[in-house]
């Protein structure tokens, strides 16, 4: 027993009731005067009351919790307040109902006597202590355990905002921030409470974001709308005031539109949210070679009219003139919707998406012996009618002919296949698998149980991070010179325009263009036509035919490399070489891979300048003050006094921060207010919708039937079961995410 504590006990333990507590042990704690409780204390308010029987408490050893209030009938404000002991109170055995309970609760309740109660006085207007009861009919708990009773644990809003907060951003697991703070608080006693309860708090903010989610996003977005004039969103409701549609672009991805938005991919194959809504970002390519985010949207079906809303939203949002390039997975609904949306645009389907559907449509023997045939059928076939004539020959000696999958994509083969689509450029996305490296993109950072509030943020820390990583590419380009291979004056003349990634591609080429030799099979005045030979190894070499337009002065390949990827093949310069041609030609230089391709002003539709929209970042803060305070505290503690100085001095900061926060918050509350008071319009949260596709709508079931033990629900509003919470207040809510937001805006540099 701690030597703090002083022990009656009264009866022996024959005495004892059946439950192992003697109601005859009385138990009081010895502490100094000023902890102790008493009678005519006075406090300004409960919060200090609870604050002040807390702090008894934990040094006597044990835990309280909030019990029975009086309120005024006119004004509502409690005049008289109990705390008492947490073991306050009988245990109540569940009656015998014949079924077993989900869960068993422990017996902790042991009609404990220990209270305080205050009632306010209104000549001081201050609450006074008019009832203290010190004894207890338990044993108290040692000063090494306190830190685990229920009253004494709390997850601190510094550790929230920049541990839980900041490493959820990125979908990392709640126990590894608490492994952290448990190294940084010198064990898990220090920390203030224990794993369960930032699990905790995880799930009661979840739980208070329910039917809010759609409000908090939107006060979001205003807010980045604010900070930036160039911030771009707009949602869509049905009739019953659901969020149906999302669409939104900030002013770097629209300003990246201008110098990339020549080719686009458009990727429906996500589902990232608790609501099952399909996330179809928008993704193109910058001039490193880089996948980049130009556009994001949530669409609950996947039909024309919601596909035509979004391509109308893409090109009222950005500038410059639609895309010269779409790709897409195949989908009846978005075909539609390009042609009366995007007219002059070209549609291509993501070849990637179809082989990968290889594997699953093809009986897998037949696939395994023929892959390297189907492959090369598929790849390096420069002729459409020699794709045709191979393909036919390949599926007639496997017996495949009346292959129903086969034979839609051999219908649809001018949407996919390279011999069809590679006369137009698509910046070597097509033949690509940069949809793939997107899905690695998004993986670290989103989940299937995000709220879209929670997506947003964690997606925005993904962009951030995508974007820091093209700010490196343009410091290397600036700084770095790549190392020259063949040392010739068309080398030296692309290393100095083009950046390092394309350089290396073009580079490539060049040396590849070594092994390959020309023969002249016709020559007119008008144009000439090159066999040219490619060397792969001993005894194996490709044929390409490289036309030359004596007019244009241009010479083009039947590997269409040019065209499609942007970049002179190995052909190409294997003719210039052969016309002793010493630098590349402006016709061959495509401005889109230069260093300064973002060197020029951008102006929206309203001729308004569309700039970075750069912010401070409070994690930066936080880093520059954490090495200050770890400097401080290793000085410190070599001595005695230099600690105490400290420890005065951060004390007397504390309190000035504190009051600080406190008018700030004020401030900060009032202007919610005003917004929330001047907003027209409030959005609901959508409903749980069915996926399209049956492998969505597969994933989707197994989903809910692991998380829920049951079966996703109708969309309809009558039929859609959904938790029964008590609503918060949207202003305390956006609290928790103002630091949470902001987090998200830059990178950890």
């Amino acid at each position: 027993m701690d030597e703090n504590v002083c022990v009656w006990d009264s009866t022996d333990s024959s005495n004892a009731d059946g439950d192992g507590v003697d109601p005859d042990i009385c138990v009081i704690p010895k502490l100094n005067t000023e902890s102790i409780p008493e009678v005519g204390k006075e406090f300004d308010s409960l919060q200090d009351v609870y604050n002040f029987y807390n702090n008894y408490a934990e040094k006597a050893g044990f835990s309280i919790r909030s019990h029975s209030s009086k309120k005024d009938r006119l004004t509502g404000e409690i005049k008289r307040k109990e705390y008492v002991c947490s073991k306050q109170g009988t245990y109540c055995r569940p009656e015998a109902e014949g079924r077993v309970r989900k869960r068993r609760r422990v017996k902790v309740r042991q009609d404990c006597k220990a209270r305080i109660g205050v009632v306010k006085c209104h000549e001081s207007n201050k609450y006074s202590i008019s009832l203290f009861e010190e004894v207890h009919n338990h044993s108290l708990t040692t000063p090494d355990k306190v830190h685990l009773l229920r009253s004494h644990r709390d997850v601190r809003e510094s550790r929230k905002a920049l541990q839980i907060d900041q490493l959820g951003v990125v979908n990392t697991p709640t126990h590894q921030p608490v492994s952290n703070l448990e190294v940084q608080a010198g064990g898990m006693e220090n920390i203030g409470c224990i794993n369960k309860d930032f699990y905790d708090w995880e799930t009661n903010m979840h739980t208070q974001l329910l039917e809010h989610d759609v409000e908090l996003l939107s006060e979001h977005f205003g807010a980045e709308k604010r900070k930036s004039e160039s911030f771009y969103f707009k949602m869509e409701a049905n009739s019953s005031g659901r969020l149906t549609n999302l669409f939104w672009a900030d002013s770097t991805s629209r300003r990246a539109y201008k110098f990339y938005g020549d080719v686009i991919v458009f990727d429906t194959t996500y589902n990232t949210n608790r609501y099952g809504l399909v996330f179809a970002p928008l993704i193109g390519v910058n001039n490193h070679g880089q996948t980049i985010i130009l556009a994001c949207a949530f669409l609950s079906k996947e039909t024309t009219e919601s596909f035509v809303w979004l391509f109308d939203q893409f090109k009222n949002a950005m500038p410059g003139p639609p895309p010269k390039m779409i790709i897409t997975n195949h989908d009846a609904a978005m075909t539609k919707a390009i042609v009366q949306a995007l007219p002059t645009t070209y549609h291509i389907l993501c070849i990637w998406h179809i082989l990968n559907k290889f594997s699953e449509k093809v009986n897998p023997p037949t696939l395994r012996d023929r892959f390297s045939d189907l492959n090369a059928c598929i790849w390096d076939i420069d002729t459409t009618i020699e794709f045709e004539s191979k393909w036919l020959t390949l599926i007639t000696e496997n017996g495949l002919n009346d292959h129903p999958w086969l034979s839609s994509i051999y219908d649809l083969r001018d949407k996919w296949v390279p011999a069809y689509v590679k006369h137009v450029f698509s910046a070597g996305m097509s033949s690509s698998k940069q949809p793939e490296s997107s899905h690695a993109f998004f993986k670290p950072y989103v989940s299937r149980k995000n709220s879209l509030m929670d997506f947003v943020v964690r997606f925005e820390r993904g962009l951030a991070k995508q974007r820091h990583e093209e700010l490196y590419a343009d410091h290397v380009d600036c700084n770095e010179k790549p190392a020259s291979l063949l040392e010739t004056s068309m080398e030296t003349q692309v290393a100095g325009l083009y950046t390092k990634a394309l350089y290396q591609k073009f580079q490539k080429e060049e040396l590849k263009s070594l092994k390959c030799f020309l023969q002249c099979t016709t020559s007119d005045d008008r144009q000439r036509v090159y066999k040219v030979t490619e060397r792969i190894k001993p005894g194996v070499s490709k044929v390409k035919e490289v036309v030359y337009d004596v007019s244009a002065d241009l010479a083009s390949c039947s590997c269409k490399h040019l065209e499609s990827c942007g970049i002179p093949c190995r052909h190409v310069l294997a003719f210039l070489k052969h016309e002793q041609v010493e630098y590349l030609p402006d016709k061959y230089l495509l401005k889109r891979w230069m260093q300064r391709t973002k060197s020029a002003l951008v102006f929206d539709c309203d001729a308004i300048k569309i700039k970075d929209h750069v912010d401070r970042c409070v994690l930066m803060r936080r880093s520059t003050l954490s090495k200050l305070a770890i400097t401080l505290i290793d000085s410190a503690s070599m001595s005695e006094e230099a600690g105490k100085l400290l420890l005065e001095t951060l004390q007397g900061v504390q309190e000035k921060i504190e009051s600080m926060g406190q008018e700030i918050g004020h401030a900060q509350g009032s202007a919610k207010a005003v917004a929330s008071d001047s907003q027209t319009v409030t959005l609901m949260d959508p409903l749980r919708v069915r996926v399209k596709g049956k492998e969505k709508a597969m994933d989707q079931l197994k989903r809910w039937c692991t998380e829920c033990s049951s079966f996703p629900v109708n969309n309809d509003d009558t039929t859609q079961s959904m938790p029964n919470t008590q609503s918060s207040p949207i202003v305390s809510l956006m609290d928790e995410f103002d630091i949470y937001a902001s987090a998200s805006s830059h990178p950890v540099l």
